[in-house]
Order: structure tokens, then sequence, then C-alpha cells
């Protein structure tokens, strides 16, 4: 059941770490079939769940050594009405994958977590289209009626709050922050960005987030940004402007590859972990309510221990 819901502990300013690159990690490192990059499925076979499993705990012992919490995701980025479909999953077979996704989660809470690094519990979802370039730009109203299914899902099943990774224009993020809301779960709006810091619709990061806040009465409870390189956005967040406050994590790509590079590449861009790392250390120095930290694609743990080494 959820733990944290009405009292997140990320809020209070100390330092979280997240996970990294999972679906790279599993496609071009662990070899997966995962049709649609979807990572969900593999938790209904016994070689994927292990490996799951293996992968969280890894990331998780990380957070514990350097005494910092965890933001525990389920692998659930993919599993929506739309990609569901395409993967041959009823909205019932999809529900129940959601909700046995979370009940992995607060398992592995059960198991790790200790008083000096909490586990927060969070269902992930991703956006209906590409998360590198929309072929439609979703209004509010069916933004929140596509994704209702799957926030349903994880508050039921006891996630303490929801992340949307990769979302790529406001008016889903308008969307999904209301179907938050219409069950009660705290809901985090992770944007991504081009090279030049603006979202693929060319919209500046700061007007995306004024205007979701405005939507919203300020309905995300923080903001993140995620599925680009460090060097992308730490420009756009230069500005000593009031959104900026709004954006509590990071979780960046380990790839300065623009994103239609990196969709056209056959191989995994690892960079360097302790580059990276130092890049974080940077824009946390300039920011330090920038508290939740992470990984996208092509990160591993590699990155994670940099990031925790040079950051708690």
């Amino acid at each position: 059941m959820s733990k944290y819901r009405n009292a997140l502990p990320q809020l209070n300013g100390t330092m979280f770490l997240t996970d990294s690159g999972l679906e790279t990690i599993l496609y071009f490192v662990d070899g997966f079939d995962m049709p649609e990059f979807a990572s969900f499925p593999l938790l209904e076979t016994e070689k994927g769940r292990a490996r799951i499993k293996d992968y969280y705990e890894t990331h998780m012992a990380i957070a514990k050594s350097r005494n910092v919490g965890f933001i525990l995701d389920t692998p659930t980025w993919r599993a929506s009405s739309d990609w569901g479909t395409k993967l041959g999953y009823s909205a019932q077979s999809l529900d129940r994958a959601n909700r046995e996704a979370v009940q992995f989660m607060l398992d592995l809470r059960d198991q790790h977590e200790t008083p000096t690094s909490p586990i927060v519990v969070s269902g992930e979802l991703g956006p209906r289209g590409d998360g590198y370039n929309p072929s439609e730009l979703l209004e509010p109203d069916a933004a929140q009626a596509y994704h209702a299914d799957q926030m349903a899902s994880f508050a039921a099943a006891g996630a303490d709050m929801v992340t949307a990774l990769t979302i790529t224009h406001v008016g889903e993020a308008v969307g999904i922050t209301r179907a938050a809301q219409s069950v009660g779960i705290p809901v985090v709006i992770s944007f991504t960005t081009a090279t030049d810091g603006c979202l693929p619709t060319g919209q500046t990061l700061g007007q995306a987030i004024e205007e979701t806040d405005a939507a919203t009465e300020n309905g995300p409870t923080y903001y993140m940004i995620n599925c680009a390189h460090p060097t992308h956005f730490q420009d756009a967040l230069d500005t000593g402007a009031a959104w900026v406050k709004r954006i509590r994590g990071m979780r960046a790509n380990a790839s300065s590859k623009s994103h239609e590079e990196l969709d056209n590449s056959s191989e995994l861009d690892s960079g360097d972990p302790v580059e990276f790392a130092q890049q974080y250390r940077a824009l946390r120095r300039r920011m330090d309510h920038i508290s939740v930290l992470g990984g996208c694609c092509g990160t591993d743990h590699r990155h994670i221990e940099e990031i925790g080494s040079v950051c708690a």
C-alpha cells in the first residue's frame, strides 16, 4: 500500500537517486527482445523478472551506500493503451500489468528500505506518441482521457506518486496532471528537450512549465527533465526565473547526440560516467533545489554511482 503519498520525502530538499536507462540496458546490453521498446512484459517471464529485480537492487544499493533516498519507478513507460494494444494487451490485462508492476516495487521496498534511505514507489508512464518527435499534439481533455486508466491502476495498486517521463508538449502534460488530480495521487511531469533546450515542439521549457501550472493550478508536485544530455538544457535553466524553482529533478541521457541521431543509432552511447556526474554536480551547485538525480538513455549503474559520489 502507499506509504508516502501524502508526504513525499524528496520534497524536504534531501537528495534522492533514481535508476538509469532501463530500456536501453535491457535491449542493447542484455539483448532482450523488446517490441515497441516496452520493458513491462518482461515482468511476466522468470528471466525478465529476475533481471529487472537485479537491475533495481543494484541501483538501490548505491542509494543505501550513500545514505540518500531512492525513487523506485515501475518499468511501465509503455504500459498505456495504444502501446498495450500493439503488444496484444486488452484493457483488463494492461490494468493487471500496471498493478502488478507497482506491487513488484512495493515488495522491493519492503526488502530494501532503511531509515537513512527512504524508497518512494512511483508509477511511471510515458507519452501516448513518440517521446522524441510526437506525430500528434494532444489537447488536455484527450490526454486526460487517454492516461486515466493507467493513472487509476497506479493509484489503486498503492503507488506513492506518478512520474510522467519524456513528455513533449503542454497539452499532454496538462491532461496527465488532471488525470492524477482526479484520483488523488501526486504527479511529476518530466519534459524532454532538444539540443537547444526547448521542447520538441520548439516551445521553451519555461513557457511549458508556466502554461502547465496555469492550466492545473500548479498541479504537478514538481517538474523534471529527462532524455536529454545536460549540455542540451543547462543554459535554459540559467535564467533566475521563478519557474526554474519548479524543477526538482533530472534524468539525463549519457550521450550528447540529438534525438534524431539517437533514433538512427544501432549502438549504445554510454558517454563518460565521470564527466556526466561532474555536469550534474555543476548544475546542482547553481540550483541546489534540484535534488532528484538519475539517468535515462545510455546510462547505467556506473553513472548513478558517480552521481552519488560527487553530489551526495
